[in-house]
């Protein structure tokens, strides 16, 4: 049956890998997709690149610190200055191309108030990145982004998701303190062995760059590791891309969370 799906926007082609926000903290030093995805896709190998047309992120965060201003400003290109805290959980798709192979991104917004934790923490699994976002102008919101991802990875195999730690509302900090907060941002998301950005929903500056490195670092990682399934190796192994590259989230196996409610 032919799919009636409308073609993937033309603002949504991923030709080349999106470049690193700040090369201390990256996922990997690489300027390129990895050879092997990159060769999987050129020759088309619809039975498996084909497989894997969507991605989970779920983001999760403090209260008011600007989760569903980020999700909105890229999918929507709006911004919301009347603040509405989410109830629960909620969801955007956004469609890509990345190298030829059509591929999606489902955001999950979820909720920072308390009482609502249990019920978003239900939508954490199955997830392929996490988003952990705080607020560039609250050094609380920073030093609450540890449980937040403790509570996200209960639900998920550590050694198997992407982790983003994301500072917001940059366009109101100043030079001088942002400064002072990114040092400490990226000290924490090298603990976490998390990619650091920071955006500004207000201005949109690089809320495009970071979901477009989201989107392509998910598909390859999810390339990857069908290619590995493929290849008959042990399941569970990480594919290392690259011994040299000093890549995060490749050079040890993350172990699950043992913290508890």
């Amino acid at each position: 049956m032919m799919s009636m799906l409308a073609p993937v926007r033309r603002d949504r082609i991923i030709a080349e890998l999106p470049q690193c926000f700040h090369k201390e903290a990256a996922l990997h030093s690489r300027s390129s997709f990895h050879p092997q995805v990159t060769g999987a896709c050129q020759e088309q190998r619809t039975g498996t690149v084909g497989r894997f047309k969507i991605s989970k992120i779920i983001v999760v965060g403090d209260l008011s610190v600007g989760k569903t201003c980020l999700i909105n400003r890229f999918c929507k290109d709006t911004f919301d200055k009347n603040y509405k805290a989410t109830i629960g959980v909620d969801f955007e798709m956004e469609r890509f191309e990345v190298l030829g192979v059509p591929f999606s991104l489902q955001l999950w917004d979820t909720a920072g108030q308390e009482r609502f934790k249990c019920i978003a923490s239900t939508y954490y699994r199955g997830a392929q990145a996490i988003v952990i976002v705080f607020d560039v102008n609250d050094v609380a919101s920073l030093a609450h982004t540890r449980q937040w991802l403790a509570d996200a990875l209960k639900e998920n195999d550590p050694s198997n998701v992407i982790l983003f730690l994301v500072g917001s509302k940059k366009d109101l900090s100043p030079p001088a303190q942002y400064s002072l907060i990114e040092r400490d941002a990226i000290k924490v998301a090298k603990e976490m062995h998390a990619e650091y950005w920071a955006v500004s929903s207000l201005t949109g500056e690089n809320v495009r760059e970071f979901f477009f490195r989201v989107a392509s670092l998910t598909f390859e990682s999810s390339v990857l590791a069908e290619l590995e399934k493929s290849s008959a190796r042990k399941i569970g192994d990480v594919v290392r891309i690259c011994s040299a590259d000093g890549d995060l989230y490749l050079t040890a196996q993350r172990r699950k969370s043992k913290c508890c409610r």
